[in-house]
């Protein structure tokens, strides 16, 4: 079976990473992930990996750091290494669960000792995994985990005659193909998966941008015009709604 194992030395600034052909794919949902990890080669190679599998992703490189992260944005998982300088992972997952953060944390780390493991999850963690790791693994853990959040156990999301695959990134409407751009698909989806809750602007904007974006709001306009256009085909009844002062919803 093809490998893609990514070795990261804890302590150490620096990482090995062996891809030959991998699985992955563009398949993974929109949503927004932080790592938290302290040896930047592999906190590099983890965000260049997440992102292409179709990931909204930020990095940073301690738990002080990572507290004001979460603290700006909501992140639908946090992937946390233990070992960290200023604040270990550990500590960092007690503050945000006593301030009643409950976004899923998947423990990245080379402490593997049973113990180890008992600690984080007992902390709060959702799952743990060891390095070095399968790449695949690490998008499998990260889609089971966000599944929980949002409630969905499939792969498909549906609202009305409206299904969108995320498996496959593809959108029907009465069982015709609907052709997205990248970021009007993650719009698209961030409003499915928040069906009945009106979004902000600036809600929108912080999910599916990353954390250093700082573009102006009527983009976000803009896209939910152009998102309406597609998926309002013929007689179809309108599902993408604006609440004036508030933001948009669809339901």
């Amino acid at each position: 079976m093809p490998s893609g194992k990514i070795h990261g030395d804890a302590g150490l600034n620096s990482c090995s990473v062996h891809f030959h052909s991998t699985n992955c794919t563009n398949g993974g949902p929109q949503v927004k992930l932080l790592i938290v990890e302290d040896e930047k080669d592999l906190n590099n190679v983890m965000a260049k990996r997440l992102k292409s599998s179709g990931y909204s992703v930020d990095s940073c490189y301690n738990g002080e750091e990572a507290l004001d992260y979460v603290g700006a944005t909501d992140y639908d998982c946090v992937i946390l290494d233990v070992m960290m300088p200023k604040m270990n992972g550990y500590d960092f997952l007690r503050n945000i669960r006593q301030s009643q953060k409950t976004m899923p944390v998947i423990f990245l780390t080379a402490k593997d000792a049973l113990q180890d493991k008992v600690l984080g999850l007992d902390l709060g963690a959702d799952d743990y995994l060891a390095k070095p790791f399968e790449f695949d693994e690490l998008l499998a853990r990260v889609r089971a985990a966000t599944r929980r959040l949002y409630g969905k156990t499939g792969n498909e999301l549906q609202i009305d005659d409206l299904v969108m695959d995320i498996s496959k990134k593809k959108v029907m409407r009465a069982g015709v193909f609907i052709d997205l751009t990248s970021k009007e698909y993650e719009v698209l989806e961030y409003l499915m998966r928040n069906e009945d809750h009106i979004l902000t602007r600036q809600q929108i904007q912080d999910h599916v941008w990353d954390f250093e974006y700082d573009g102006g709001s009527n983009l976000i306009d803009v896209l939910i015009k152009n998102i309406r256009k597609k998926i309002n085909i013929g007689d179809s009844k309108p599902l993408i709604y604006t609440k004036r002062g508030l933001g948009y919803v669809i339901k």
